[in-house]
């Protein structure tokens, strides 16, 4: 992106203080039609002894006569001191003040109880507005105006909306303020229709180049979609002033046109317009959109520029767009220096680390991410700040990543606690993370105690079930959710064909395939095919299942590949193994897990040339040992474990008690696989370990020395369980009565007595 241009900064910048309590969407002063009126105070007031003074008295010493019940008070004098009640936002002393008004008879003064209409709105009690308001002797398009501010200001647009039809009635004419307002209040309802009636009445009075009307019909156009309207809007106003441009950039993030705004606010800055923190919060998120870290930066500089570093939101802004563009050494650097910490920047920080997790090169880096998202929300708890629902739904999803159960169960009761658990957005998370954690029953029961149900929830439950093997419970669900109106979609029908696929129930795989298509029109995408490849795989069908990736209208992607693998190994088909491996290997190039998996197929084949062939290549890539790591949380500490592990403390002890299980579980069947262990002739450089001491092995062993008896062990793997490991957990899980979960780089591996939720199908070497 080229550099922004610059903006003539002078000594002390002032912004529109309208603008700056509302956003984009309220009124700003340039609506009102009244809080830009200026009052001159008399230059003399009448003394309790009689005498006139050129002076005024303050604003406590005007109250204290007020509240004595003097009839000396000029009334001229009322309207500045009500002036006075709006800046100190004191509801109480304007109350005071309209009692010696109605004492003095000033209340059929229509300029000053039109006044007070708009300082009760302002002051924010609306009722006594509306009260003054039908008592007024003479209503005018002021009066009717002010009592429109308010109700918009109060977050009442419905009422605003009413207040302008009986005015219309009333046979009063808006003025452009007042269409302004009434526009304000259709774009809060979203009231397309009478936001394009009130535009064709600017057109035909020939208002519509009005700054005030202009600002909020791009407004009004944005929020309902129509981006073509709102930048016709935008272009028709005539003196654009900041609100305009930050109007036509906001709308611009909010329709998905990321790029756009950056050029109206570059466009901005060309013209001197100089934005304020609004418009440089919106610049920012749209940088953020479009992942554009050197246009962050540039704004960034801007801010500093400006002044506004200090300011929470433009930081929070700065913030996000470093963590989300992975630069999180700044984002801490400006998170560490904020003294006074808003929600919204802890809830930033942690939404932050939580895409930090989805975009980590490894898993590692994802589980530190992670675990780091953890600690600012126990700082969090700390500070006293009090969560809200979206900390609680960011927090609970990153449980789900770590497969952090303890800890979501922590997040649990703390939501019932703060009453969250009863929103749908944390319930759902709720029935996801322990989805996601391997505790299906926990699950169930989050979902049974739900209020209301969307269909996400719905979605997540099924999914959970699915993912646990429970196959007639998830089609079961799937069914009381038809029932009771939700109707399914994309998402859902992946998880009702992965129960049909792990069940081995074709006949009814194939008849929710069929009744997606033409009893929901839904488009078949690439997880509903790669669900019904899985189940011929399992069924050992290799016939249908390539016959199936014949018909597709798209490539397979690497799942699909990786299940062809695994089958054709399973059932001894070699040579179709052998073309599944190459066609993954074609999608992921440089990936090793990939020629690990076509290794394995030639070894097998005993293709000795091949072996050599693919060895060769993975030298001349670079593509060195298999990076295999595996880690378990205990007491809130991480613990990881690669291959024959010798760095940890207690790595005697662990590989003592890894043989010795291995010899105990030899006794109820375990029958080791052996895994032919490479070299390269040259450099003796290892390509894939032995198995007997893989990492999950060496990370299950630590857990069950470390934990109490009965507590189960939670385990994460960043590449695929072996067959050798697949099968040794199995029967640990026998021998232990332990409850042993292994999360992979494909799927969730819950053992539990000698069985795993996989249905053995899950290990690929």
């Amino acid at each position: 992106m080229a550099s922004l241009p610059s903006v003539p900064v002078s000594g002390n910048i002032k912004l529109d203080q309208e603008f700056r309590k509302h956003p984009t969407s309220s009124i700003s002063s340039e609506k009102s039609g009244i809080a830009n009126v200026s009052y001159q105070k008399s230059q003399t007031i009448t003394s309790l002894d009689g005498s006139s003074e050129p002076r005024f008295p303050d604003f406590r010493e005007a109250l204290v006569m007020i509240r004595e019940g003097s009839n000396k008070v000029d009334s001229s004098y009322y309207v500045p001191l009500l002036q006075e009640c709006i800046e100190r936002n004191s509801d109480s002393n304007a109350q005071a003040v309209h009692g010696h008004i109605i004492k003095t008879g000033s209340h059929q003064d229509l300029f000053v109880t039109t006044f007070l209409v708009n300082v009760y709105a302002k002051c924010r009690i609306i009722e006594d507005a509306r009260k003054v308001f039908d008592k007024l002797p003479k209503r005018n398009v002021v009066s009717w105006t002010a009592l429109m501010t308010g109700y918009v200001h109060n977050s009442r647009p419905e009422l605003a909306i009413r207040v302008f039809l009986e005015m219309l009635e009333a046979g009063a004419y808006p003025t452009n303020y007042t269409l302004g307002i009434a526009l304000n209040a259709s774009s809060t309802l979203y009231l397309i229709e009478l936001g394009k009636q009130l535009h064709a009445y600017s057109i035909k009075y020939q208002i519509d180049f009005d700054t005030s009307i202009g600002n909020n019909l791009c407004s009004l156009y944005s929020k309902c979609g129509n981006l073509e309207s709102a930048f016709k809007a935008f272009n028709k106003i005539k003196e654009k002033n900041v609100i305009s441009w930050t109007s036509a950039i906001s709308a611009c993030g909010d329709n998905g046109n990321a790029s756009k705004g950056l050029a109206f606010f570059t466009e901005m800055l060309s013209e001197a317009t100089e934005p304020n923190d609004y418009t440089l919060t919106s610049a920012l998120s749209l940088c953020c959109t479009m992942q554009s870290l050197g246009a962050g930066i540039q704004i960034h500089s801007l801010v500093i520029k400006l002044g506004y570093e200090l300011n929470l939101p433009v930081r929070n802004a700065i913030m996000y767009l470093y963590l989300k563009c992975g630069m999180i050494n700044e984002a801490r650097k400006l998170f560490n220096g904020m003294g006074d910490m808003s929600l919204i920047t802890w809830n930033a920080m942690i939404a932050g680390h939580a895409q930090l997790i989805d975009l980590a090169e490894d898993d590692l880096s994802a589980y530190r991410s992670g675990t780091e998202a953890l600690n600012i929300f126990l700082k969090l708890n700390r500070s006293g700040v009090k969560p809200d629902l979206f900390t609680y739904s960011s927090i609970l999803t990153i449980c789900s990543s770590l497969v952090a159960l303890d800890q979501g169960e922590q997040v649990h009761a703390q939501s019932i606690k703060s009453g969250f658990v009863s929103d749908i957005v944390v319930a759902t998370a709720l029935v996801n993370m322990y989805n996601k954690c391997g505790s299906i029953e926990k699950a169930s029961k989050a979902f049974i105690e739900m209020s209301t149900r969307t269909l996400i929830s719905w979605t997540s439950m099924i999914a959970g079930f699915a993912q646990h093997g429970r196959t007639q419970q998830a089609l079961q669900l799937f069914e009381d959710m038809r029932i009771a109106g939700v109707r399914p979609n994309q998402v859902t029908f992946v998880s009702v064909l992965s129960a049909c696929s792990y069940a081995g129930m074709v006949n009814e795989a194939l008849g929710y395939f069929e009744s997606m298509k033409k009893d929901y029109r839904i488009k078949p995408v690439m997880d509903h095919y790669a669900c019904l490849i899985d189940m011929y795989v399992r069924l050992g069908r290799l016939d249908e299942a390539f016959g199936l990736v014949k018909k597709m209208d798209f490539e397979p992607n690497e799942f699909i590949w990786s299940t062809l693998v695994a089958g054709c190994r399973r059932h001894g088909h070699i040579d179709r193994g052998v073309y599944a491996a190459e066609q993954l290997l074609k999608l992921k190039p440089k990936d090793t897990e990939a020629y690990v998996m076509l290794l394995d197929m030639y070894i097998s084949a005993e293709r000795l040339k091949d072996v050599s062939r693919v060895r060769k290549i993975m030298k001349e890539e670079k593509l060195g040992e298999l990076e295999e790591w595996s880690w378990i949380s205990i007491k809130d500490k991480v613990h990881s474990f690669k291959p024959n592990d010798k760095s940890h403390p207690q790595s005697e002890e662990i590989q003592k008690y890894v043989d010795s299980l291995i010899d105990q579980v030899k006794s109820l069947g375990y029958k080791p696989i052996e895994s032919l262990e490479l070299t390269d002739e040259d450099e003796e450089t290892t390509l894939f370990s032995s198995t007997s001491f893989h990492s999950e092995k060496l990370a299950i062993a630590f857990g069950l020395l470390n934990t109490p008896n009965a507590a189960p062990i939670r385990v994460i793997k960043n590449i695929s369980m072996c067959r050798d490991c697949h099968s040794f957990v199995k029967f640990v899980s026998l021998l232990t009565s332990r409850e042993i979960t292994i999360r992979d780089s494909k799927r969730l591996h819950k053992f539990l007595n000698g069985k795993c939720s996989c249905g053995d199908f899950g290990a690929l070497f």
